[in-house]
């Protein structure tokens, strides 16, 4: 037999392999084996995003299960004889008989800093293809809301830089608004806008698509990057072709992700879009695993759910981080119905509505936001205080002007005070109008909006609305700037500010006016 020789420079690698094999043998020495308890289960069924799972005796509800080539689910109904697992990956390559493993843990996602500017699903796993996501630490998508006095009165405003939303429906850091309204009336465009405004401010923003076509998220996030807006926002997407368990912890994830910001003492805005197939996600997984329907299928606590994922979001007192979660949830409705389950049950649980009317978004009127049917619970204690110097009638003068212009279709006589508001009132639902991906400044909302309750307007001709609102807002700018940094600041809209914002109003106006319409 062959030994290594003694002789070093015929083989230099002999004491290296004898100090190898002395380390390996003296690691074999110290080992001390044990016996592990694992539970192991297995799979008796398989079904569309649910498997049905036997042993286990032990698991908890919504442990991680590991299933076969690295399959993950979440422990949701725990029967006598049997577990219901939601899946949250495909169930194609899962087969009866496969084994199941116990993780001991509830499904968790990464946070931090580096999720800014990130895609990713609501696993943690980047979609961007730009590496890795290097996360500060692992938090469960369920938590705790926080307790009441841990809350502090929402008093900040967070502006949109849409002059329909914060003039006349002000919405407050910490607050959750809800956007509801038909297909295709411009509820994803509200909040994008939001987004956008967000650009030179320390707000974070987190946006979840839930159950979104693919080519509805690759268009929010061209418009994300197209803004700059992506850098400061992070993407969290559970496509409509991701399995229902998926999409049904998207929201829960994207929470988690932005709760991290808020305990850092950060204001965060949060975009569910939209719960409407959250819900309906949740009731397919529900009919699957047997659980018993209630109203329109739904199960009985699908309140719950909502409630749970929407209490999360307050402002917190300074001792305990001081920072903000502002949630804007989007629900989609048929045919205007608000009283169906689910806008009947967001309703109940946020802090007012913003309702976009599809009969506004036929006739042109961007956003097509329907005032007399909105509502901000906070109202005014979260809006700069000029506003409220600006627009303390404006919601009424809109409202009755909306009644009169029902009226005066049918061809009465008016009188000149009736007819006189009536084309104020066309102006200043001229004046709401707004393109979007085009959010406004403080000082220059105020000062068009300053200009409509005013009478600046009156003269101008409909069509020329535009021109003079540009006119304005150019002059705002130009011969304004600390005037729009006291407001921008929050100081009081004081009476020589007034005044000059109206005299830069007529002068800027001017050019435009002409005869009127009777």
């Amino acid at each position: 037999m062959n030994s290594f020789p003694t002789n070093e420079t015929e083989h230099p690698l002999a004491d290296l392999l004898d100090t190898a094999f002395g380390v390996m043998r003296a690691s074999a020495e110290r080992h001390v084996p044990e016996i592990v308890l694992r539970e192991v289960g297995t799979v008796t069924s398989v079904g569309e995003g649910i498997a049905r799972v036997k042993g286990l005796p032990s698991v908890q509800s919504e442990e991680l299960l590991q299933f076969r080539g690295g399959i993950r689910g979440m422990a949701f109904n725990l029967d006598p004889a049997e577990v219901g697992v939601i899946l949250l990956d495909e169930s194609t390559r899962l087969d009866a008989g496969d084994e199941v493993h116990r993780t001991g843990r509830v499904l968790d996602v990464p946070v931090g800093e580096g999720l800014l500017g990130r895609v990713v699903d609501p696993l943690g796993r980047p979609l961007d293809e730009q590496g890795p996501i290097h996360a500060v630490e692992r938090r469960s998508i369920e938590q705790e809301a926080p307790p009441i006095m841990h809350r502090a009165p929402v008093r900040t405003p967070l502006q949109t830089g849409l002059k329909a939303v914060d003039a006349l429906l002000p919405i407050g850091r910490g607050q959750r608004e809800l956007i509801l309204g038909d297909r295709q009336t411009g509820k994803t465009a509200v909040a994008l806008d939001a987004i956008l405004n967000q650009r030179d401010t320390e707000v974070v923003c987190v946006y979840c698509a839930i159950g979104q076509r693919s080519a509805a998220v690759a268009g929010v996030m061209a418009d994300l990057t197209e803004h700059d807006a992506l850098d400061y926002t992070t993407v969290v997407v559970a496509g409509g072709d991701d399995p229902p368990g998926l999409q049904f912890a998207a929201p829960y994830a994207a929470t988690s992700m932005a709760e991290y910001f808020m305990e850092h003492g950060r204001d965060v805005l949060i975009v569910y879009d939209d719960l409407t197939r959250h819900a309906q996600a949740y009731r397919e997984l529900s009919l699957l695993l047997r659980r018993p329907p209630g109203r329109e299928a739904y199960p009985g606590d699908i309140f719950y759910i909502h409630s749970r994922l929407l209490e999360r979001s307050t402002r917190l007192r300074p001792e305990h981080g001081g920072g903000s979660l502002t949630a804007l949830p989007i629900v989609e409705t048929e045919a205007q119905n608000m009283s169906a389950y689910i806008p009947t049950n967001l309703i109940s649980i946020t802090d007012g509505q913003i309702v976009l009317s599809p009969s506004l978004f036929q006739k042109g009127v961007l956003p097509a936001v329907d005032v007399g049917r909105s509502v901000s619970r906070v109202g005014g204690k979260a809006q700069l205080p000029a506003y409220r110097a600006v627009t303390g009638e404006l919601r009424l003068t809109y409202s009755q002007f909306q009644e009169l212009e029902a009226f005066a279709r049918f061809g009465t006589r008016l009188d000149e005070e009736t007819r006189q508001t009536l084309r104020r009132g066309r102006r200043l639902r001229e004046v709401l109008k707004q393109d979007q991906y085009a959010p406004m400044p403080v000082a220059e909302q105020l000062a068009v909006l300053l200009a409509a309750t005013e009478g600046v307007f009156d003269e101008v001709e409909p069509d020329r609305m535009a021109e003079a609102e540009e006119a304005i807002r150019t002059a705002v700018q130009e011969s304004l700037s600390s005037v729009a940094e006291a407001l921008r600041e929050g100081q009081e809209l004081t009476d020589e500010a007034k005044r000059e914002l109206l005299n830069t109003a007529h002068t800027a106006v001017a050019p435009f006016t002409g005869s009127d319409e009777q």
